[in-house]
């Protein structure tokens, strides 16, 4: 925790009391702001207040003798309909904003630089990428945002300090002063059109990332979709050093992966070329994306080519999320639980082949139909939970299939298989392709329980750290 130093002398009210916005309270406390906090939840009211927190109730207070209001991302500003308290400041004339950007402005005034992530799939991996790269670098990171610690509970700014930020659309649009060090759009699907209304005005948020940049900043814009070109084209008239990236073409000045070799190209001379294709966290088009992505933002902090390549080697990936977790002779077990529906999956069966294929939960809508053109690629299937009738009839006659039941029971009968089938580069792939509630509470904990269960089979070296993941005989 730090003090919001730009805040001093200002009367600022904080609707949403979740943790970043106690957080968010004791910042602004710290710096000498008034603040006035409160929550549309009793629960959370009680709690703050048993915690000390300066708390109103913001339907008596007057918002026209506020200088502020800041508002929890979670909470609707525009669609599908603005909340009570972004009308009354409205009304007052106030600014609206989030705890980023007054983190924002805390990084600016202290002479830190931010490098701010979004996109609608991948910024996890590219958040998490590049601070990994970053820090392997030796330079002084922290990373956050919409990702691990919320803002006010990474470490102070201070001059040189590098903040790698994941940042929602939500987070972007309570960021007015948004103008990062290099900002990041991977890529724009549909997503969250209930809070924006529709998809022109959520690619309008995400172009946001690029709108006050200029030079002496980096732009580094997916152009694989419509979406993202055309804001790419916009970013290019800010003065910003735009680097375009595509992962399905070659370009002749940009960043591209199309055959997993990353190649950084200005003006048609390759000034550099990193080979991804043997990194196992890396795995997928989708992945070298996330590579380009997080090679431009360290080569404009400065970082050489043959520094983000070795420590590309090192990356272990994020949990759940294609996560190598152990090794048997040659077999490996991968940990995707995160693949919640059948698009998220697809890119785990497409990155792999011979996969001993774990799968099921509650299932979305069209299940696993969407995935057949990948059938080839599974070796066998072991059905879980709630979906396991539904899947073999899915999966019929086009490989075999053992309905398990539970986990541990279809990662003993991966485990056997992949052994017995002696095949080249085997894989026991976690991917459900499913939601995990009728068996887990969330996807976390049923990717620990993959990882718990294929750290008690015989044989096994676990390649992600931790006590109970040691070599077991």
């Amino acid at each position: 925790m730090f003090p919001a130093a730009t805040c001093k002398g200002k009367r600022i009210a904080v609707f949403g009391l979740a943790r970043s916005g106690t957080a968010t309270i004791e910042a602004l406390r710290l710096g000498g702001a008034e603040v006035h906090g409160w929550d549309d939840s009793a629960p959370a009211v009680e709690k703050a207040k048993a915690q000390g927190l300066p708390i109103a109730n913001l339907h008596e207070l007057d918002f026209a003798a506020l200088d502020a209001l800041v508002l929890s991302p979670g909470v609707p500003l525009t669609h599908p309909e603005p909340h009570w308290t972004v009308l009354k400041a409205r009304h007052a004339g106030i600014e609206v904003i989030g705890d980023t950007e007054i983190f924002a402005r805390e990084a600016a005034a202290a002479g830190a630089r931010i490098v701010g992530i979004t996109g609608t799939n991948g910024k996890s991996t590219t958040t998490a990428l590049t601070g990994h790269v970053l820090k392997q670098a030796g330079l002084d990171v922290d990373v956050g945002g919409n990702i691990g610690k919320a803002v006010f509970l990474l470490r102070q700014p201070v001059k040189g300090r590098v903040f790698v930020l994941e940042l929602s659309s939500f987070q972007i649009d309570l960021m007015p002063g948004l103008a990062p060090d290099a900002g990041i759009l991977t890529n724009i699907t549909p997503d969250h059109l209930d809070r924006h209304g529709s998809m022109e005005n959520y690619a309008a948020v995400k172009a946001r990332m690029f709108a006050r940049l200029g030079p002496g900043r980096t732009a580094l814009c997916g152009v694989d979709d419509q979406w993202c070109a055309e804001i790419a084209e916009k970013a290019a008239a800010t003065g910003a050093d735009l680097r375009r990236v595509s992962v399905v073409r070659d370009l002749a000045d940009g960043i591209t992966a199309h055959d997993g070799v990353l190649r950084d190209k200005r003006q048609g001379r390759t000034a550099a070329e990193i080979d991804l294709r043997g990194m196992a966290a890396l795995k997928g088009r989708h992945n070298w994306q996330n590579a380009c992505m997080a090679y431009g933002a360290a080569s404009a902090l400065g970082v050489a080519p043959d520094r983000i390549a070795a420590a590309m080697a090192g990356f272990p990936g994020l949990a759940h999320r294609m996560q190598q977790v152990a090794r048997a002779g040659t077999v490996s077990f991968v940990n995707d639980s995160k693949a919640t529906n059948a698009d998220a999956a697809e890119k785990a069966l497409s990155s792999f082949e011979n996969i001993y294929w774990i799968a099921g939960g509650i299932a979305k809508a069209g299940g696993i139909e969407p995935l057949r053109h990948l059938f080839g690629r599974v070796a066998r299937s072991y059905l879980i939970g709630q979906s396991t009738e539904q899947f073999a009839a899915t999966l019929g006659s086009t490989m075999p299939v053992e309905k398990c039941g539970t986990l541990e029971k279809a990662v003993a009968a991966a485990m056997r298989d992949a052994r017995a089938g002696n095949r080249p580069g085997a894989v026991v792939l976690l991917s459900p392709a499913c939601a995990s509630f009728d068996q887990y509470p969330n996807f976390e904990v049923r990717g620990d329980a993959f990882v718990k269960a294929v750290s008690e089979l015989p044989g096994i070296e676990m390649t992600i750290p931790g006590d109970a993941h040691a070599a077991r005989t």
